[in-house]
C-alpha cells in the first residue's frame, strides 16, 4: 500500500459504553487511565433511500424532532417518544435480567425477576411489528428497524426486545475509540500483562485435553504438539468450530450443526486517493425492496438483488485512520452464510434454488456499492479513487477466523436460540470447561460478549471457590438529602379534597334505604 491506512474488521460502532467502562472498572482501572479516548459520533448515521431522500439519525432531540415531523408530522414525534420509552424498558430490563444473569438451565427462565418482565420485553413479536405500532410510514419503519442486521437477523424475524439497540444508539450515542477498535483490545492486553498474564500469540490450538474419565478439561494441545496444562479451560473460539474441531464428538456437536446461523458479509476495505466529503462517519444505504432483500439473505443465503449496506469512514472522525487529504472506507454488505450441497433442502420455509458463486457475488456487490453511493449522494469517480482494496467474503471469514459457515455473528438470535435455549457458558458434561463469545449466552456484539465474559468469569471463580474482586471494589457513596430520591405522595391534598367531595355527593344523592314505607 503506498500510504498507511487503518481499518477495523467490522463496523466501528462502540455501543453500550457503560459495559466497556464496567469491564475496565472491574479490572481496577478505567478507559481513561489506559489511554483509551472515546469520541462521540454525531450524527449517528446518514441513511440514504432509493428515491434520493435521506434521513439523519441523531442523539440530538431537536434534530430528531425535525427529521421525524418531516415525514409523520407532530403526532409522529410524540409516537417516537413513546417508541423510545418502550425501547428504554427493553434496554434496562435486558441489561439487568439477561446480560448480567446466567441461564444455566430451562428453569433459569422461571426466575420471578425475569418471568414477570417477559411479556414487557416483547420476545414473541418482531422488531418490525413493534416499530409499526409507533411509526406509520414505511420509510420510518425502515429507519428504526435496520439495526437488526447487527444481530445477524431480519427485522421481520428478530424479537422486538432488540429495539434496545436503537435505544442505546439514540440515548447513549455511537462512540469511536481513537486509534480504532483494536485500541480497546490493546488496553485490555496491557492490563492483563500488569496482572501477570502471559499471552501466547500465533499458537493455534489443536484440541482441548480431557482426562481419562472424559469429564474434566485439563489443558490444551497446540498444532505443534506442545501441551499446556491448566486448572480451567475457557474457549473463546467460534462455538460450533470448537465443538467440531477441538472437543470430543458428542450429541451437542451434532445439535449445534443443525442450529440456524446468522448472516455473513462481503466486506470491502478501500484506501482512497482523496476524501469523499459526501460520506459521513456512518452511512446506511437501504434497499428499496426492503423485505425481499432480507429474504434473499436469510432464506436463500444469497446476496440480495438490491442489497442494503453499511459504509464507515473512520478517517472522518479519527485523523489517524488515513493520511491528510485521503480517506479509509469500510463497506459491509450483508449476505447469506456458506452452504454445503445438502444444506437447506427439506427445511420448512427454506428452498435453496441457486448455487452460491462468491466470485461473481463480490463483483456484483462492488459494482452495486459504487453505483448506489454515487446515485444517492452525488459523489463521483469513486472506483477510480480506490488505490488499494482488501476483500473479506464468507469463505475468508471461515478460513481466517474459523467461523462456522462464515457466519460473522455466530448462531442466530431467534427466541429459541437465546436465554436458556442458547448454548451454555459451561460444557454440560466436561468439568472446568467454559465458553465465551458470540454463540454462547448472552449473545453477539462486542459489549454483549464483554457482559458474557463477566458471567463466565463469575462461574469460573465460583467453581474454584474464589472471591470476585469487583464485588469488593464498589463502595456505597453517602447520599445528600438534596440528592435523595423522593416519590410524590399517592394522593395530593387537592385529590383528597376532590375525592371527599365526590363521596359526599354520592351519599347525598343516593336513595336512603329507610325512606321506603314498610308494608
Amino acid at each position: 500500500m503506498p500510504f498507511h491506512m487503518r481499518f477495523d474488521q467490522g463496523p466501528s460502532l462502540l455501543l453500550l459504553p457503560g459495559l466497556f467502562r464496567e469491564t475496565f472498572h472491574d479490572l481496577g482501572t478505567s478507559l481513561e487511565s489506559e489511554g483509551v479516548e472515546l469520541r462521540k459520533c454525531e450524527p449517528n448515521y446518514h441513511l440514504w433511500f432509493d428515491d434520493g431522500k435521506s434521513f439523519v439519525l441523531s442523539t440530538d432531540v431537536a434534530r430528531m424532532k425535525v427529521e421525524i415531523e418531516k415525514w409523520e408530522g407532530k403526532d409522529g414525534f410524540e409516537r417516537y417518544l413513546a417508541f423510545l420509552q418502550e425501547a428504554h424498558r427493553h434496554y434496562e430490563l435486558s441489561v439487568a435480567n439477561v446480560l448480567k444473569k446466567n441461564f444455566t438451565s430451562i428453569f433459569s427462565m422461571a426466575r420471578p425477576s425475569f418471568l414477570r418482565h417477559l411479556f414487557a420485553l416483547h420476545p414473541f413479536e418482531s422488531i418490525y411489528f413493534r416499530a409499526s405500532k409507533y411509526f406509520w410510514t414505511e420509510r420510518l419503519r425502515r429507519v428504526f428497524t435496520f439495526g437488526s442486521m447487527y444481530m445477524g437477523m431480519s427485522p421481520f424475524d428478530a424479537p422486538g426486545t432488540y429495539s434496545l439497540l436503537q435505544y442505546t444508539e439514540l440515548a447513549e450515542g455511537i462512540w469511536y475509540p481513537i486509534g480504532g477498535f483494536h485500541r480497546v483490545i490493546d488496553a485490555l492486553v496491557h492490563v492483563g500483562k500488569r496482572m501477570g498474564v502471559t499471552y501466547h500469540l500465533s499458537s493455534p490450538v489443536a484440541s482441548v485435553i480431557v482426562d481419562a474419565s472424559g469429564h474434566r478439561a485439563t489443558g490444551v494441545t497446540l498444532d505443534t504438539g506442545e501441551t499446556y496444562f491448566a486448572d480451567v479451560v475457557v474457549i473463546n473460539a467460534d462455538l460450533v468450530y470448537a465443538y467440531n474441531s477441538l472437543l470430543p464428538q458428542s450429541s451437542e456437536t451434532r445439535s449445534l450443526q443443525k442450529r440456524s446461523a446468522s448472516c455473513s458479509s462481503i466486506s470491502f476495505y478501500w484506501a482512497m486517493s482523496r476524501t469523499i466529503p459526501e460520506l459521513t462517519t456512518h452511512n446506511i444505504f437501504l434497499a428499496d425492496h426492503y423485505r425481499e432483500s432480507f429474504d434473499d439473505i436469510f432464506k436463500h443465503q444469497l446476496i440480495p438483488s438490491q442489497p442494503s449496506f453499511y459504509v464507515n469512514v473512520p478517517s472522518r472522525i479519527d485523523p489517524t485512520a488515513a493520511p491528510e487529504g485521503k480517506d479509509a472506507i469500510v463497506v459491509l454488505v450483508p449476505v447469506g452464510h456458506l452452504l454445503d450441497d445438502k444444506q437447506g433442502f427439506g427445511r420448512k420455509g427454506i428452498k435453496i434454488n441457486s448455487k452460491q458463486d462468491w466470485e461473481s457475488m463480490v463483483t456484483k456487490a462492488r459494482d452495486t456499492v459504487f453505483a448506489t453511493i454515487e446515485a444517492r449522494t452525488g459523489a463521483k469517480g469513486l472506483q477510480s479513487a480506490v488505490v488499494k482494496e482488501i476483500v473479506n467474503t464468507p469463505q475468508s471469514w471461515k478460513e481466517m477466523f474459523n467461523l462456522d459457515k462464515g457466519a460473522i455473528l455466530g448462531l442466530s438470535h431467534s427466541f429459541f436460540n437465546v436465554l436458556s435455549f442458547r448454548p451454555k457458558t459451561k460444557h454440560s458434561s466436561i468439568d472446568r470447561l467454559h465458553f465465551v463469545g458470540a454463540s454462547t449466552h448472552p449473545g453477539t456484539g462486542v459489549p454483549i460478549c464483554l457482559a458474557g465474559a463477566k458471567i463466565t468469569s463469575e462461574q469460573v471463580l465460583e467453581a474454584l471457590e474464589a472471591s470476585k474482586p469487583w464485588e469488593t471494589q464498589d463502595k456505597v457513596r453517602p447520599v445528600k438529602d438534596i440528592d435523595r430520591l423522593q416519590s410524590l405522595p399517592l394522593l395530593s391534598g387537592l385529590r383528597i379534597a376532590i375525592l371527599a367531595l365526590a363521596l359526599v355527593m354520592v351519599i347525598y344523592l343516593a336513595p336512603y334505604p329507610f325512606n321506603a314505607t314498610n308494608a
